[in-house]
């Protein structure tokens, strides 16, 4: 019995149908992002609190709608609704990019940028959710971060294809290719939702309160640690983001410079992050558990700010190019989130019930992580008006990302994960099992 499980998980196709939905997901979305960008590049980080205000209120109010969606309908019901929304937005924006100069950029590129950082949180927050609801937690280890591999590929391509297409065919057009990347994304989604769903279990309603990710948030250990660590470890990202804007606004003119240069930070991002995952994220997951993998990133967070903290805007030369050390220190907080930090905080979710699983990670990873930001630029642009130099700055995020490695360590040990030898296809067999045996005693 034993070895014929074995060998239908060696020959499951999920994981490579999981890889290239990921694909998908990333590619529709990097084929957006350098546009969103280089609109903040155009403004610096002074607007950078209003957009964020904006998109933070946006996540509240969908916040409880979700939470309506994944507690009354089946996941299958959830997945088309969600991402058929954000399908028909980008359809959406296509005569609105048509008419831009009618509408003026401003109001489109505000418009733009919240609906698009929407769009990214509650698009991949929901893919994870799906991720951590069909793999159990020690195959969790072995194949997320090659799944993550396959978005980390889309997040290569999606920069490569709008920087190529964006001469031949505009930036209204491109949205219709980001909508037809996320159809495919939804029509794999649906064929793993299925496959998966053998058990009617999985595919039930979760039942439970609008509210459940909010309260879980207060309730459970590990959400706890997940949220202050999104928030201290997202922070200093978001700092790398916001100093970076500010050398956008005053070395580049030019959209199409600014342009050109956010989609080069992305694709250097993407690069680091699919190394990671090819070498040590997996080693680490599979070899040493999650705690150095949680951990590691925030370590490596640590070392940049200081760097930043000595060298300010300083320009290092790498390969014949001069590269701004707050550029290669946006590089590098980005390509160890998405390259290790992501694939281990993914693999957790697994070791905890199906409402935290969809409901208090969706809140974590989309309400939190937007009050994050709302609080970090907000704070940034004061000490800008202030007069406050770069090296200051990035040694208060120094004491940041101290203190976001010892919440990690905390997150990854939490009392309340359920053991990492709880193989949930044994605990359905199980349920079954014993479910037969009461049905013959009844025959």
């Amino acid at each position: 019995m034993r070895s014929t499980s074995s060998d239908s998980l060696r020959h499951d196709a999920t994981p490579a149908l999981s890889a290239l939905a990921f694909f998908f997901v990333l590619t529709a979305y990097y084929i957006i992002r350098p546009v969103r960008d280089q609109l903040v590049g155009a403004v610096g980080s002074t607007q950078l609190p209003l957009f964020y205000v904006a998109v933070f209120v946006a996540m509240l109010a969908l916040t409880p709608l979700f939470g309506m969606l994944v507690a009354r309908f089946p996941r299958r019901r959830v997945l088309v609704w969600s991402y058929s929304f954000f399908i028909a937005g980008l359809l959406a924006f296509i005569p609105a990019f048509m008419a831009q100069e009618r509408i003026g950029a401003r109001t489109l590129g505000v418009g733009f940028f919240i609906w698009g950082s929407v769009f990214n949180l509650f698009v991949v927050s929901l893919f994870w959710s799906l991720m951590a609801d069909v793999f159990d937690s020690r195959r969790a280890r072995e194949v997320f971060s090659l799944i993550a591999l396959g978005g980390m590929a889309g997040a290569i391509v999606g920069p490569s294809v709008t920087s190529l297409l964006v001469v031949l065919i505009g930036v209204a057009p491109l949205l219709l290719v980001s909508a037809v990347m996320l159809g495919a994304a939804l029509g794999l989604l649906l064929r793993i939702s299925a496959q998966r769903g053998q058990n009617t279990h999985a595919e039930q309603p979760i039942g439970g309160s609008l509210w459940a990710g909010v309260r879980e948030l207060w309730s459970r250990p590990f959400l706890r640690s997940m949220a202050i660590l999104m928030f201290l470890g997202d922070g200093v990202g978001t700092l790398a983001y916001a100093l970076v804007s500010d050398y956008a606004k005053a070395h580049l003119a030019s959209a199409g410079a600014r342009t050109a240069f956010y989609a080069h930070l992305d694709l250097a991002t993407n690069l680091l992050g699919s190394l990671l995952q090819l070498t040590l994220t997996r080693w680490l997951l599979v070899r040493r558990g999650v705690v150095w993998a949680m951990v590691l990133p925030q370590l490596v967070n640590l070392g940049l700010l200081v760097m930043v903290m000595l060298g300010g805007h300083a320009q290092w030369n790498v390969f014949g190019y001069g590269v701004p050390l707050l550029a290669m220190m946006m590089v590098g907080t980005r390509g160890f989130m998405y390259g290790m930090t992501k694939p281990a905080s993914d693999a957790l979710y697994t070791r905890v019930p199906r409402e935290t699983r969809y409901k208090g990670k969706n809140f974590v990873d989309t309400a939190v992580w937007r009050f994050g930001d709302v609080v970090i630029t907000s704070a940034i642009s004061s000490l800008v008006k202030l007069g406050m130099s770069v090296g200051s700055i990035a040694l208060i995020g120094v004491g940041a990302s101290s203190l976001a490695a010892w919440i990690a360590r905390k997150a990854a040990t939490s009392p309340d994960l359920a053991p990492e030898s709880v193989n949930r296809q044994s605990e359905i067999e199980n349920r079954n099992g014993e479910g037969d045996k009461l049905a013959g005693g009844r025959l």
